[in-house]
């Protein structure tokens, strides 16, 4: 029975991670979600389509441009901006991030001009987060200035590795140098203020191989440190190398002691973990992607992108759950003929929101607090969902868990396990919150 409910557990958990491909958080259809609370702000997210190449390992909504259209990309990005702007009636955005794909290959200028686009429809105060993830290339070092001066003032570098070999049987198109060169001058431009993403689990890597690398970066790099477990995604080009026997990459074991062996090295460098795969110091944590985890509302625009807000412009009480077309060409013409091309528009049961919250909190190393869970369940407090399972209070026992005064949350050691902490989180959830309905279901489709 009880691995028969930890089945289905997953079955939500693996549902909840397709659903919140972008983060976000969407309110139930109670009227909490028009509380100008969350409804006068949010953060922006662009996503810039385009590679110059496919990453062996990738599966991401990228593509390889057949043709120059910058132009053509920015005037859709801008209209799409003012469109999805207006439509949520924000005030204020409070963090700008751009992703990829690529977006070290847009021109500082469309950078330049989405920005400017969003300052004249709602506050971009001085002090917002802006971010630009960059591909540490030559071509992208030579612009991280122009991007300063169009207004970005983070870097988040995709280093990946130190390893020139491994970089390779990845498909990255730059070398440990590069890297190392890209990250000191963005150092010098943002000080304080560059993130750099490693990842681990790579073919053939080893965890004393992994040590070593990770001493080599430390040494170089600035206040913020993303760590990604190398993923085998179906349909990639490593995947089949891996199923073909021409690669290996380490098992569960190694793997799981790479990702002890990070957390050690980085607290001992003075960097502190606040979510499962990110570390900073000198409180340089990512501003944007907290709001995800803190349940925040967010615009996407750009293809494929993901959004969650009120959009009272329309007469909406509710948020949404909005996906942007994916394919670059086919979201071009549609901003072209109406303004935005939002494909999909989904209102969440109450049930559903309160698993995006546990799921997206439990991330943080401080977890959820009380008067954050009450916001979005005034019915029902952390203690009287979680308190009374027999299987919750196993993992209170085993110190994996923590529930007190400050609210719900991973130990240490539980952090490393969240994957099998949440569906048993999930299961009780869904034992305890009725399921109801959606208030409404709207999808609009132009296949």
């Amino acid at each position: 029975m009880r691995r028969r409910r930890f089945l289905e557990a997953s079955r939500t958990l693996t549902a909840l991670r397709r659903r919140l491909y972008g983060g976000g958080v969407a309110e139930d259809a109670l009227g909490r979600a028009a509380s100008p609370h969350l409804t006068q702000q949010a953060s922006l997210y662009v996503h810039w389509p385009y590679c110059l190449k496919r990453c062996s390992y990738c599966n991401f909504n990228k593509y390889i441009p057949k043709e120059k259209n910058d132009h053509i990309m920015t005037q859709c990005l801008q209209r799409e901006a003012e469109t999805l702007l207006q439509l949520s009636q924000v005030s204020r955005i409070s963090s700008v991030f751009f992703g990829g794909g690529t977006p070290s290959l847009a021109h500082p200028s469309t950078i330049a001009a989405v920005l400017d686009t969003v300052s004249k429809r709602a506050s971009l105060p001085d002090e917002a987060e802006v971010t630009l993830e960059v591909n540490p290339t030559p071509a992208g070092t030579s612009r991280l200035e122009d991007y300063v001066r169009a207004g970005v003032n983070r870097f988040s570098i995709g280093v990946q590795s130190l390893q020139d070999k491994d970089l390779k049987s990845l498909g990255r198109d730059h070398s440990s140098r590069e890297a190392l060169q890209t990250i000191a001058e963005a150092r010098r431009l943002c000080p304080g203020r560059v993130s750099v993403d490693v990842m681990f689990g790579r073919p053939e890597q080893t965890v004393e191989a992994w040590a070593d690398e990770l001493s080599e970066l430390l040494t170089a790099c600035d206040d913020h440190v993303s760590l990604y477990q190398l993923t085998l995604e179906r349909g990639t080009q490593l995947f089949k190398q891996v199923q073909s026997k021409r690669a290996a990459v380490p098992g569960e074991d190694a793997t799981a002691d790479m990702y002890q062996c990070a957390r050690r090295t980085l607290h001992q460098h003075g960097f502190e973990q606040y979510e499962v795969s990110n570390f900073a110091r000198r409180n340089s944590v990512s501003h944007h992607n907290l709001g995800y985890w803190k349940g925040q509302q967010y615009i996407g625009i750009g293809p494929g992108a993901h959004g969650r807000f009120v959009p009272l412009g329309e007469g909406g009480v509710v948020r949404e759950a909005r996906t942007q077309t994916l394919e670059p060409d086919v979201w071009i013409r549609e901003v072209q003929q109406r303004g935005h091309g939002t494909r999909r528009r989904i209102l969440l049961s109450h049930l559903e929101l309160l698993e995006e919250v546990l799921v997206m909190g439990m991330r943080m190393t401080k977890g959820i607090n009380h008067k954050h869970w009450e916001f979005f369940s005034p019915q029902m407090s952390l203690d009287e969902v979680f308190g009374g399972s027999v299987e919750v209070r196993q993992l209170l026992q085993s110190g994996q868990l923590i529930l007190d005064d400050r609210g719900l949350r991973c130990s240490w050691d539980g952090l490393a396990l969240l994957d099998s902490i949440l569906p048993v989180l999930l299961f009780e959830l869904k034992r305890q919150i009725p399921q109801r309905k959606p208030g409404d279901l709207s999808v609009y489709s132009d296949g």
